[in-house]
């Protein structure tokens, strides 16, 4: 099987999730988003996929998040920031053919294998 984890190494959460993954058998593709930063095309499908929409991928913990979940900001302008400000989006977020989750709890990542 092949999962991605859109990855931040800062994070143990994240960190426990690819640990998670490779105790499964899975080695995953690792994109530190921090380093490669968003584009629109995987936004929209990882808001589609985990089912929780643009504003569900948004790092609550992050003040410019919040900021954007209290103005009530549309799609576009989450998408804008977001490109702007990697940061802004949660994770881990782990994708395979079976579908996409924010891996919080860490043991979430199972879900899609």
């Amino acid at each position: 099987m092949s999962a991605t984890v859109f990855h931040n190494p800062k994070c143990s959460t994240s960190r426990n999730a690819i640990a998670l993954l490779r105790e499964k058998g899975v080695e995953p593709t690792v994109v530190e988003y921090l380093k490669t930063g968003w584009d629109r095309a995987t936004l929209e499908r990882l808001a589609a996929r985990t089912g929780v929409g643009m504003a569900g991928l948004l790092r609550k913990k992050e003040a410019d998040a919040k900021a954007l979940l209290d103005a009530g900001a549309d799609d576009e302008a989450i998408i804008a920031a977001a490109i702007a400000q990697p940061i802004l989006i949660e994770r881990p977020i782990a994708e395979t053919a079976k579908g996409a989750v924010i891996g919080r709890p860490v043991e979430r990542v199972l879900d899609v294998l």
